[in-house]
């Protein structure tokens, strides 16, 4: 997702993938308080999308509906969001289409877990 897109008012270059790398980095120091692997790995992360007024977007799921988590998860993530410089907003929304299921996982999820 490399995108550098340009102001009306400043026609000053924003590097909308920097701010994603940043996202992510973020992203990855959030567990599933259930598994001992992030979410970003875990593939619970299914979107990041960053506008040029620096809002984000992210398009997230949980392993279950019934998930113990379902209400604090996507609260900490975009909570953690909002603390890089220059997000002005931060929307989460869950969805469950797909479901998750583990084929979703990094390798390095499956490394982690004893799945391969």
């Amino acid at each position: 997702m490399v995108k550098k897109e340009k102001t009306n008012k400043m026609e000053q270059e924003i590097d909308t993938n920097e701010l994603g790398e940043s996202i992510v980095r973020v992203l990855k120091g959030i567990y599933d308080p259930e598994i001992p692997v992030d979410i970003y790995e875990l593939g619970l992360i299914y979107d990041v999308m960053v506008n040029t007024d620096y809002e984000v977007k992210i398009l997230m799921t949980l392993t279950s509906p019934n998930c113990p988590v379902a209400e604090s998860l996507p609260r900490e993530v975009e909570e953690k969001v909002k603390t890089i410089e220059n997000v002005k907003d931060v929307d989460v929304e869950i969805t469950f289409d797909p479901p998750w299921s583990k084929d979703l996982m990094s390798e390095e999820a499956k490394l982690e877990l004893g799945m391969l």
